[in-house]
This record gives C-alpha cells, structure tokens and sequence, in this order.
C-alpha cells in the first residue's frame, strides 16, 4: 500500500511551510488549549486599515493648516483605534477549547466534528468564527451561557485516520477594525472506513439454506417427521405405534436448525489489490448487516468472532479502516 494510505490523512488549508512549523512549536497539539498571548495574534483589518489611512490624512491636514479641530479628531480616532484593539484582544483571551468527538465516515462523505468551546473570566464574547479548513464554519456569542459545543462537517478522503487540520478561531469584535485569531491542533482526528465495493457473489458464503431451515442431522434429538423405512435404518427410529396400528413401516426423521453464519475471509479474494480487497469486504459487512445475518471477519493477524448488530459492524469496519494503516489511534 503507498505511503500516503500509511499516514493520517491531512486535510489541505492547514497553515504550512515556515509558518506552520513555527505554530507547531508555539502551539503544539493538545485536546485542550486555553488562548492567551502565545496564542492569539491580532492585525488591522482591511476596513481598519482604511480607518488608519483615513487617521493619517487628517493629521496631516491638521498638521499643514494648524487646525486645532482637526488635532482633535485625529487623535480622538486615534484613540479609538487603541481601545478597539484592548477589546477585541480580550474577546478570545481566556477562551478555551477542547476535542470532543469526530464521527466516522466513508471516503467522499462529511465527517462531523464536535468542539465545545468554553469562555473565561470574561462576561462575554461575541462574534466568534470557527473554520476548519477545506470545511464548514459556524459563528457562535458565548453571552448567557458558559460554554457551547459546535460541530463542524470536514469532507474526508482516503481510509484510516483523517486529521482536518488547524481549527481556525477568528473575531473582529467590537468595531471590525482589527482581526484576532488563532490556530489551534486539538489532535481530533476522524476513523474513515474503505469505500464499499460490489462484487457479484462473496467467495467461501455459507449453503443456501435459509436461515431456519431444516437440515438432516443424525445425531440431533430435535424431531421433524416421519419418512419411509430404509435398509440400515436403526430398529430405535422405528415407528412402531405406525406398525401396530397397520400402517407402512416408517422411521423417525430427525433435523437440525440451520444458522446462517458468514465468514468475511481475506483470503477469500486472492489476486485483487489491497485497497480493492477491503472494498469488497467493507461491502459484504454492510450487507450482512442490513440481512440480520451474523458474520464475521478474518484478516491476517487477526480474526473477529461471527456476530451481528452496530457494535459489530463498527468492529469489522474499524478493522478493515486501520488494515495496514501503519498508525493506531492511541
């Protein structure tokens, strides 16, 4: 299998290069961060950048004409440029975020993950923005209420572990002249299970008996009928009560129950790629399962016992995700 299945799949958008190994080491990866002054950055926005240059024309207005009124309000936006960045500083300091859950998905589908977000000292926040990258955002105001859990869709790609990347918190609180924000790894990574794939028939499937049926056994004691006598018949399957009454010379019939028990066998699919053979067998378990079938898998290194229900499944299916992936979930 290729290295890229070996490895946890990372969601592209992440900041990278310099950058982002830089962020590695100021905020390393943890399932809990609380934001402080390592951890927020802050610049002008582009509308705050504007309000600069707007600043910056009417000084220098009140510079060359001697405006005393013009002084005035240069520096009183002035001023309100500094308080703006005292605010909307102290709108992410103090918040916290922790992992909680990511939902396990097939490749091409949206895996949901679930942060719960929760605020400081502070009364409240306001306008808060999380983004994954490559994926959904939500805004949320921490103001009557202490903390909030928010879940975010990040599509997924290749089986085994996915990891979305940065989780990206931003605000431009109170007057949207500047930007704070954050990136923060919560380490919350999503199982991503083979895609399915048809096959005609499962190779080594069990008889076609359905589920239930009468099958002839010789040493049950379960009675299912009688049947004519036959040369060799034991004298103690004999139907004699039949006999005194004069009727035909019968023996007893006697079955077992059949049930009905797969095995999802890798060695059942010789000669396919790997990728290809997980498929199929990701497949069959789905199948098995929406037939009530009991079932079970055999992968080298390892056997799961036949059972059914959605325990079940996501132990087959977690299986067949970490085949080889070269990396376990601590």
């Amino acid at each position: 299998m290729g290295a890229a299945a070996e490895l946890t799949q990372r969601t592209p958008g992440s900041p990278g290069g310099r950058f982002g190994r830089w962020l590695e080491r100021r905020i390393p990866a943890a399932r809990s961060v609380t934001l402080d002054q390592r951890r927020i950055f802050i610049f002008p926005s582009l509308p705050g950048l504007f309000f600069l240059l707007l600043v910056l024309l009417i000084l220098l207005t009140a510079i060359n004409y001697q405006n005393n009124m013009a002084y005035a309000v240069a520096f009183l936006l002035a001023t309100l440029f500094i308080v703006a960045i005292l605010h909307t500083y102290a709108n992410l300091s103090g918040l916290s975020l922790h992992a909680v859950t990511a939902t396990s998905a097939f490749p091409g589908q949206q895996s949901a993950f679930t942060v719960r977000l929760e605020r400081g000292r502070r009364a409240a926040h306001y306008g808060l923005r999380l983004a994954w990258p490559r994926g959904g955002d939500t805004r949320v105001n921490l103001v009557d209420r202490d903390s909030a859990e928010l879940a975010l869709f990040v599509p997924v790609g290749k089986r085994g572990w996915h990891h979305p990347g940065r989780l990206l918190l931003e605000s431009s609180y109170p007057l949207g002249l500047l930007r704070c924000w954050t990136w923060v790894d919560l380490d919350l990574r999503a199982l991503v299970y083979p895609r399915p794939l048809a096959s005609p028939e499962l190779p080594g499937a069990p008889t076609d008996s359905p589920e239930g049926a009468a099958v002839p056994s010789s040493g049950s004691d379960d009675f299912y009928g009688f049947r004519e006598y036959r040369r060799g018949d034991s004298l103690r399957q004999v139907h004699w009560k039949g006999l005194a009454k004069g009727q035909p010379l019968q023996s007893k019939y006697y079955a077992a129950f059949a049930e009905r028990s797969t095995w999802l066998d890798w060695e059942a699919f010789p000669g396919i790629p790997v990728e290809q053979r997980l498929s199929q067998l990701c497949y069959w378990a789905l199948r098995c399962e929406r037939g009530g079938e009991d079932y079970g898998l055999r992968l080298p290194g390892s056997e799961i016992a036949p059972a059914r229900g959605e325990a079940q499944l996501e132990r087959v299916l977690t299986a067949l995700a970490l085949f080889r992936a070269g990396e376990q979930r601590p």
